[in-house]
């Protein structure tokens, strides 16, 4: 007799479920892109108890025939692929087929949808269909999902309190606002309104009701392509930041997706910008011809390849360079009282309340990768249940300390769009700077029109010779220094089967590799600046480098030497400076292509207004 069986199509389905569906934010993602796809203009999302109890989606979209709603709940039943050339030119949001039998297979589904000459009601209870009927409705799909997982204990189990999956799905909703400005998107919680956008396409506004007004007028726009790729979005200035890197929104033809290789350069970009183990927030769309991106690489479509990738992280850390260049401002002082007061206006954002709890692992995707034991494993579905209904679903995810997302009342409400003020910025910035004296030995005080201004006298030195030792030591081919004694270092024999590919890359920053024995490389002379760093391990680090991306990346690992070459040159701390020097520092640092942070990162100039020093002395 046979041991391979094949499997019960209902078995089959709950096993493909799994790719697609683990907690209730798949189910919305799913069917908010089913109503992307079907060009609606207004999308509501109702959850009820975190979405665990009951999920309901509904828009005003093209809706579906009464045949065509019968085929969706078929397994690899599409609307939007036709044949094999559609599979590598995807223009939609789905293309799979997988999401609604996945979703009937684990829960409780009733499909009501109209294309506007005929409506249907079909449901389904856990893969079995229950029935179906002409309904009359006006046109468009709305979805009733309740009661997921409720057959399957092991994976009912594994979801959290209802606070935690409501905050996920909340962060994707604004994430699909951003991505989607055109589209009205409503989210309600136990019947509260929670968020809603206007649909007008702005997405400043969605970028101040996420995370209010001072990040909305930080916004630089990023606009830039070239013969592949056009870019789009905004990034925050850097004087705004965060403690974890998932407030990088990426896209690409307005699908939401997660690349590391893309959030790493845009992390690399910002590094000269803001201190370390900080991150920035940035909204980055990427529009490129579908063929050359491929979003068929899991079932939960969040990643994708794409080709050229090289030349799209070049254009993105350019992109935001020049953006920089132009709209760089000084980092600006809030007195306390201030921020407290806003504290008191706007309520936490959902999406970082939920980012601080899963601690530094991606909402969406890589939640799923946490320890899956549940602190407390009910014998019945029931005391589960009661456990989730402890929960305020509201109130106990905003338990953490950076405030944000204010919560819409249930009337219409217009979100005002901050207009930045117009302050100097760049290098105008300098022209007006009037040497009142010198803090602690420290610290040059300055006036200007705003009110005071502070120049770290290290940092901005620091950052002058910086930028010179850059133009030196960027050179190529530069003058070399033999040794007595070759630098060796150790090498694997697939790094020794790339050593002609890595001379290529590293002569012209002269360093050359020479093949010693089976498992060494060795250097024979070096160029004069590797002569102020450990040169072994900075060649291990080269090597190191090479082997994880298959190319060589001189400039970044050549900056730590120039940073401390900098630092070491630098005017110190506890330095009385006569008035001569303190304008000498200015006009160098005026000089530099980025005055306004040292090279680790740190500001080197801060202003505080005369309005708020006004506010301080309680003159109004």
């Amino acid at each position: 007799m046979s041991k391979i069986q094949v499997l019960d199509p209902h078995i089959s389905n709950m096993i493909a479920a799994g790719e697609v569906v683990e907690r209730p934010a798949n189910i919305v993602k799913e069917c908010v892109e089913n109503s992307i796809d079907a060009h609606a203009k207004e999308i509501s999302i109702e959850a009820y108890e975190g979405g665990i109890d009951k999920l309901v989606i509904q828009d005003d979209g093209e809706g579906m025939s009464r045949e065509d709603a019968k085929l969706a709940f078929l397994r690899h039943a599409t609307s939007k692929l036709k044949d094999e050339d559609d599979l590598f030119n995807i223009q939609t949001m789905g293309f799979r087929g997988e999401a609604l039998p996945s979703i009937a297979a684990v829960s409780k589904v009733v499909l009501s949808t109209s294309d506007g000459d005929e409506g249907s009601r079909i449901e389904y209870d856990y893969g079995e269909l229950k029935g179906q009927e002409s309904i009359s409705i006006p046109q468009g799909t709305k979805i009733e999902v309740s009661g997921l997982f409720y057959k399957t204990p092991a994976r009912f189990k594994y979801l959290r309190k209802a606070s935690y999956e409501f905050s996920v799905i909340a962060d994707l909703v604004n994430k699909m606002a951003l991505s989607h400005p055109n589209i009205r998107f409503r989210l309600f919680h136990n019947d509260r309104l929670v968020f809603q956008s206007s649909g007008k396409g702005n997405v400043l506004e969605i970028l101040y009701q996420m995370y209010g007004k001072e990040v909305a007028e930080n916004a630089v726009p990023l606009n830039a392509q070239n013969e592949i790729f056009k870019l789009s979005g905004y990034a925050i200035q850097p004087k705004i930041n965060r403690s974890t890197k998932y407030f990088i929104f990426l896209s690409i033809n307005d699908r939401l997706v997660r690349s590391i290789p893309l959030q790493n350069a845009i992390i690399e970009t910002y590094h000269n910008y803001m201190p370390p183990n900080r991150f920035p927030i940035v909204l980055l769309n990427i529009d490129v011809d579908t063929q050359l991106v491929d979003v068929n690489v899991h079932p939960n479509k969040w990643e994708v390849r794409i080709a050229q990738q090289n030349d799209l992280i070049q254009l993105i850390k350019e992109t935001i360079n020049d953006a920089f260049t132009k709209e760089l401002r000084t980092v600006e002082i809030s007195p306390q009282k201030e921020k407290e007061k806003e504290k008191k206006v706007v309520q936490p954002s959902l999406m970082e309340e939920m980012r601080e709890e899963v601690q530094e692992i991606d909402p969406i995707e890589n939640v799923y990768e946490q320890s899956m034991i549940p602190k407390k494993q009910p014998t019945f579905f029931e005391e589960l249940k009661e456990e989730v209904r402890e929960v305020d679903p509201i109130e106990n995810v905003y338990e953490q300390e950076e405030p944000f997302q204010p919560i819409i009342s249930e009337q219409s409400y217009e979100y005002p769009i901050p207009i930045p003020k117009k302050k100097e910025k760049g290098h105008a910035f300098f022209d007006h700077l009037r040497i009142i004296g010198q803090l602690r030995s420290s610290y040059i005080l300055c006036e200007n029109e705003e009110g005071l201004v502070v120049i770290d006298q290290h940092a901005a030195q620091e950052r002058y010779h910086y930028e010179q030792l850059q133009k030196e030591l960027m050179q190529l081919n530069p003058k070399k220094q033999p040794l007595m004694l070759p630098l060796q270092v150790h090498a694997s024999p697939a790094l020794i089967a790339h050593v002609d590919t890595i001379n290529e890359q590293t002569e012209p920053f002269g360093i050359h590799f020479e093949v010693f024995g089976s498992d060494r490389l060795i250097v024979r002379e070096i160029p004069l600046w590797m002569q102020c760093e450990q040169e072994e391990e900075f060649l291990e680090r080269l090597l190191d480098f090479f082997m994880e991306h298959l190319r060589v990346d001189i400039a970044q690992l050549r900056k730590h030497i120039v940073a401390t070459m900098a630092c070491h040159s630098s005017i110190r701390f506890h330095r009385d400076l006569s008035k001569q020097e303190m304008e000498q520092v200015i006009k160098d640092l005026q000089k530099c292509e980025q005055p306004y942070h040292c090279p680790h990162g740190r500001p080197t100039v801060i202003t505080l207004s005369d309005s708020m020093l006004r506010k301080e002395f309680e003159r109004g």
